[in-house]
């Protein structure tokens, strides 16, 4: 088993940046692929970022293009997600989440840490 635990989390003012960061227990996160996630209040949970297990790779959803950037430092068990410019809409509950097979079905998830964006 693998437990996922998320922080960084916090309210900033729109423009400003927060850096969240997910750390793993167990030996296997090294090789999951990661991901992370959003779920705004009354909105169905969205997809943010990805990152292969080795990091080689990663995949953005457009909100997060040129904004967020996903990494892992697999020495620690540990993912990031740096967040730039933020807006109010990237208001939601961030979630990590492990991809054990690379078929990007995830089967680990943390319990989220709250991101609060103001105007």
């Amino acid at each position: 088993q693998v437990q996922l635990v998320e922080s960084g989390g916090g309210l900033v003012q729109a423009g400003g940046s927060l850096r969240l960061s997910c750390a793993a227990s167990g030996r296997t996160f090294s090789s999951y692929g990661m991901a992370w996630f959003r779920q705004a209040p009354g909105k169905e949970r969205e997809f943010v970022a990805a990152i292969s297990w080795e990091g080689y790779n990663t995949y953005y959803a457009d909100s997060a293009k040129g904004r967020f950037a996903i990494s892992r430092d697999n020495a620690k068990n540990a993912g990031y997600l740096q967040m730039n410019s933020l807006k109010p809409e990237d208001t939601a509950v961030y979630y990590c989440a492990l991809d054990p097979r690379g078929t990007n079905r995830y089967t680990y998830w943390g319990q989220g840490t709250q991101v609060t964006v103001s105007s």
